[in-house]
Parts: C-alpha cells; structure tokens; sequence
C-alpha cells in the first residue's frame, strides 16, 4: 500500500512526543575509555529544539532505499532501492516502475545501488550520477559512480558512464561507502569504504588503493588540477583524502567538503575534509572492535593523523548528511542533519567555527534512516532502510 497518511495526529500530541524523546534519551556506557582531545569534540550538549513537527509518509513499499533527489518543476523525487532498481516518486506518493538502464549491482550485503545525485546542470542536460557496487573481474566487487542521461518521460537512463572504479576488487560485500557530491566548481566526490576485513582495512592507509579515500574527479570522470598526489609516483592520481573507514554521509558546507563515516564499536566520526590529510583509520579510532580489544595502535591520537571535528560512542551508525539551507527550519540554517541508522532516527549538530556545540536526537521511531534531503518547499525528506521502506517528509505544524 502506497499511502499519504499522517503518522501522528494533532500538533499538540507531536509537541508531547518530541518533548518526551528528547527527556528521555540517553547516549548510553562507552565502549572506549578514551579523553576527547578538545571541548565538545564528543557529548555536546543535548537539547530540544522545541519545534513542533508533522511526520507524513508520502510512499511506502520501497526495498532498502538508498538515496533520494528532488527532482525540479515538481516532478517528484529520485529513489534508488539497494537491490538495483531506481524509481521515481511522485509527489501524491505513486511509484513509478523501475527505470530501465541502471548499472548491473552486486546486491549481497551491504552492496547494490546506492547513492544518487543530479549533475548541477541536471535541468539543461538531465545528467544524474549514481554510486553502486559493481562486479568486477573473479567475481569481486567494487564501489563504482557512473552518469546517465534521465529521458524526458523518466523511464529510462541512456549512456550510462563509469567516472570511478574502486581499485582493487574485494571478496568482502560490505563498506562501500558511499556518497556523491558536486562543489559546485566543476568537481565530484566519491567517498568509499575499505570492505571492513583485517586484512584490507589496512588499505586506507595505501595511496595506490582507493579504499577508506575520498577521490575527486571532474564531471566526466578526469583528475582535476589541484589533485593533491597528482603525478606523484605510487599514487592514485584521483585521491582527495584517506584513512577513513566507511563514508556514507558527505556534503558542502559553506564550500568546505564534510564527510561523516561509520566507526567500529564506537567511533563514529565527522569530519571537516582537506585535501591530501590523513584521517587515522585503521591505525587511530575513538572505537574499539567490536568483540573488544584495540583498533590498531589503540591511540586516537597520532602525530600527523587528522582529529574528526565530532564523534559519538555509542555509535549513531550515520547513513546520509546535510547541511540544512531551507526555509521550512529557520532556526536549523547551516546545521548538520544525519540519518541514524542504530538507534535511529535524524540527529542535529549545530555549530559554531566549526566546531560542534549542541546535538538534538529527533523522531528516532522512524528506525534506521539511511538518507536524509531539503525538499523544495525546505521540508525534510528521508527515507527508511527497510524491506518495506518509506520516504516520509518532516515539516513544522501548523499553530492552532
């Protein structure tokens, strides 16, 4: 059943709930004993932000959903489904049938059709970009990105194009990333992941791998000036950044490149990206592994490895970021909105000369939320990852 129903009745009732969440939360033991290395670095203070909210299911039915665009004009949204198909959701709520032209996924565990973006152009050139993990030779599989044209009628993707390949292939379908970003200055990210085992973890620290990196690339897939290991022997020319772990929110902010990624058994990191840095994994971790014991060299601190700007413990086991700029939240312009996995739900940074100083947790009944979105009007899109998933939308009440 598709639906358009509202979840929870009268504002008043909203209000009480999110009161209550917010009374009632609590972050929970740590798994690691360690010190952050600066004020709020960790366990901000949690507040409510005391806006009454509307929660309305505008489709239900989808399967593992990934990501999410807003189309123009209207048209609706962008929704890929993990298991490879791509739809179109209208906005009273109808799924289209699957879009024909979609890259052959790899959908065994975390892996299938991910990630989903329009060019900056896309109303001129109807140019989308997807994140997938794609099968590669002796049956391993990699994160990939491609774009392709949406025909007009929006039931077909032409001249589908690879502009990344994570390099090597991996046994392991799990820690694919993986987020697409456009700076508005000609350049895509890609973010991935390092397919989680001992034994290729290690990778993210190797700059002939594109694994635990953020790569840049230009719109058709080229180096761009300004690579920081372009041309350097032993480097992947395309890499922005390394020594992360699994990078699955990412967003501009300001024109600066932010990215937030799973960690461990705690460990969850955000982090302000800077081209050429190295951000610790899998040598340094605020986490710890998850049967107990040290991740690499049992430090989060190490001379010449980057600090992450926040980090949580327990984990928030974020999905999709963005940094709000809409209307609907006048007092959220500039913060941070993470989809929560486990426990679930969106939570809220605010910030300050980037640095964090406040953390909401909102309408965690809503599960594992996997990617969050600005719709036009600046409601809040985001999507549930469930085999019955739903894309609900978030907007302030009406006053009475």
């Amino acid at each position: 059943m598709r639906s358009r129903a509202i979840l929870m009745a009268g504002v008043a009732a909203l209000s009480a709930a999110a009161c209550a969440q917010a009374q009632t939360f609590e972050r929970g033991t740590k798994n690691a004993d360690f010190e952050p290395a600066f004020d709020n670095q960790t366990r901000a203070p949690l507040v409510d932000s005391d806006v009454s909210m509307t929660v309305e299911t505008l489709a239900d039915g989808l399967v593992h959903p990934w990501g999410i665009e807003v189309l123009p004009d209207d048209a609706g949204y962008l929704v890929t489904e993990r298991p490879g198909r791509l739809r179109v959701v209208a906005r009273d709520g109808t799924l289209s049938e699957p879009i024909s032209g979609t890259p052959e996924v790899v959908a065994q565990g975390q892996g299938g059709l991910l990630d989903v973006a329009l060019a900056p152009d896309f109303a001129e050139s109807r140019r989308i970009y997807l994140s997938y993990a794609k099968p590669v030779d002796d049956g391993l599989s990699a994160t990939a990105a491609a774009y392709a044209t949406l025909s007009e009628d929006m039931t077909a993707l032409e001249n589908l194009t690879d502009i990344f390949v994570q390099e090597p292939g991996s046994s392991v379908t799990k820690h694919y990333g993986s987020r697409v970003v456009f700076d508005g200055e000609g350049h895509v990210y890609v973010t991935t992941g390092e397919h989680s085992s001992d034994r290729t973890r290690v990778y993210a620290q190797d700059l002939d791998k594109t694994y635990g990196k953020v790569v840049r690339v230009t719109p058709e897939g080229e180096t761009p000036e300004g690579n920081p290991f372009a041309g350097q022997e032993d480097a992947i020319d395309t890499i922005w950044s390394y020594g992360h772990r699994n990078v699955q929110g990412a967003t501009m902010r300001d024109g600066q490149l932010w990215t937030i990624e799973h960690g461990p058994r705690g460990g969850d990191e955000l982090n302000m990206v800077e081209p050429g840095l190295n951000y610790g994994w899998p040598v340094i971790s605020y986490g710890i592994r998850y049967g107990g014991g040290d991740i690499g060299s049992g430090e989060a601190v190490r001379e010449g490895m980057e600090q992450p700007v926040y980090y949580w413990d327990p984990v928030i086991a974020p999905g999709g970021m963005l940094s709000y700029d809409g209307s609907a939240f006048s007092d959220w312009q500039g913060d941070l909105l993470i989809g929560s996995l486990y426990p679930g739900g969106i939570v809220r940074l605010s910030l300050e000369n980037d640095r964090v100083t406040e953390e909401e947790r909102m309408h965690m009944d809503l599960g594992r939320v996997r990617d969050v979105e600005v719709d036009s009007d600046g409601g809040l899109l985001a999507i549930t990852d469930y085999e019955d998933g739903r894309l609900v939308k978030i907007t302030p009440a009406e006053s009475s």
